[in-house]
């Protein structure tokens, strides 16, 4: 458990954004160019101006990393001087006299604009929810034999679509593509009628590797400088029709909405627990200690367009199957690079318990069983003019580690 913190900074009850945090964004204020940013409470903390004031004056770095539009060079810079850098943030908001305490560094979250945190050159998506991954087995293969031989022995993975990453509070248009609506009779082309939401974790890329480096499982969360929300939109009727035999495509490439916010790995420090049990045991290489799961909760609303909100889903980043290490070790086991800012995500995150599963199409039991929210209209998928939140968060009260929400409105197709 870390030391006990006491901050002058006003931290709202509840607040996601406590002293054990401090992530890592970009922001933008009127009249100025985008720059680094942490935040504490409510107010966001201008990262150049904390560091005119002196408050990293005892770290070597180039100070101009925190005049970016991106954190990729902030997070280049390695985690000894990244943690450093956090420390001495945590250490002026925790000192009497701090010359952030009366100065123009903390800016209100509402006065400012929250950008995309990194240049995303790269994006890998996951299917490691064991729990999510013999739900859609069992509804569109075999209720007896859900999951493929494969999946017990590997993080099964594909290369998403980087370009189309955004930040929380983006509008997206629902997606069109071809789908089948009718077996064996020939596709039709519109907008799809089966749009989801998946309820995912992602971790972003902290080192460089050359082509032909593997990274070991006991060395992999050094490559990981932090975690985000991630929303992995789906159309699930595009999908369905497309994926046979290469996978994911036009269904999934339309967009994914991220959190603002990265929260440093080591902020998750006390919050560590145990893996489910890997059966069978997984080849050596993939082999790592059993405190590789973080106990993260999760949520998920629908807020419709009159305003009304409906908890669908509520779950946990601990229960995840495959751990962030050993997605990691897997994509470089046969020599593929990475770079600083890529992005990993998780896949659907469920639970067992059925107001624990991590997407519509699991919720309504592929449309089946329609949800009915608190306005009193149903959903089976999402309907133009919904916009989903997701919420997460470690600990409680004053020693909580979230990440704000991550939310994006459905617009009609163009």
């Amino acid at each position: 458990m870390q030391n006990t913190l006491k901050t002058w900074a006003t931290v709202p009850v509840d607040s996601d954004f406590t002293i054990y945090n401090l992530p890592i964004g970009v922001f933008q204020k009127a009249g100025q160019e985008p720059r680094l940013a942490s935040i504490i409470g409510d107010h966001v903390i201008d990262m150049v101006v904390a560091a005119d004031l002196g408050v990293f004056d005892a770290i070597d770095f180039d100070k101009h990393v925190l005049a970016r539009d991106t954190a990729n060079d902030y997070i280049s810079l390695g985690k000894k001087v990244t943690s450093a850098i956090r420390l001495a943030l945590q250490t002026s908001l925790c000192s009497g006299g701090s010359p952030l305490s009366d100065s123009t560094a903390l800016i209100p979250v509402q006065e400012v604009k929250l950008l995309l945190p990194v240049y995303v050159r790269d994006y890998t998506d996951f299917y490691s929810s064991i729990e999510h991954a013999t739900n859609v087995g069992k509804m569109f293969r075999d209720p007896e034999n859900a999951l493929l031989p494969n999946w017990r022995h590997l993080p099964v993975g594909y290369h998403g679509r980087a370009s189309s990453i955004v930040v929380s509070g983006t509008d997206i248009h629902r997606p069109c593509g071809q789908t089948r609506p009718v077996a064996d009779a020939p596709p039709v082309y519109g907008p799809s009628k089966r749009l989801d939401f998946e309820l995912e974790m992602a971790f972003v890329v902290g080192q460089d590797t050359q082509l032909g480096d593997r990274i070991d499982v006991n060395q992999a969360e050094d490559y990981i400088f932090g975690l985000c929300l991630f929303n992995d939109w789906s159309a699930r009727d595009i999908q369905k029709w497309e994926y046979v035999p290469l996978g994911p495509f036009l269904g999934k490439s339309f967009a994914s909405s991220v959190s603002p916010w990265i929260v440093p790995l080591e902020a998750f420090a006390d919050y560590r627990v145990d893996a489910p049990e890997q059966t069978p045991e997984p080849l050596p290489y993939l082999q790592s200690g059993s405190r590789r799961n973080i106990d993260i909760q999760l949520a998920v609303d629908i807020r419709t367009s009159d305003d009304v909100e409906s908890r669908v889903s509520t779950s946990n980043f601990k229960y995840m199957y495959w751990s962030m290490a050993q997605q990691l070790t897997h994509h470089t086991v046969n020599g593929c690079n990475v770079h600083v800012g890529d992005m990993m995500a998780s896949g659907t995150i469920s639970g067992k318990d059925e107001s624990s599963y991590g997407s519509m199409l699991e919720i309504s039991w592929a449309g089946k069983r329609p949800v009915t929210l608190a306005d009193g209209t149903q959903r089976s998928f999402i309907a133009d003019g919904d916009t989903v939140v997701m919420r997460g968060h470690a600990g409680s009260g004053d020693r909580r580690v979230g990440f704000g929400a991550v939310e994006a409105k459905v617009l009609p197709a163009k």
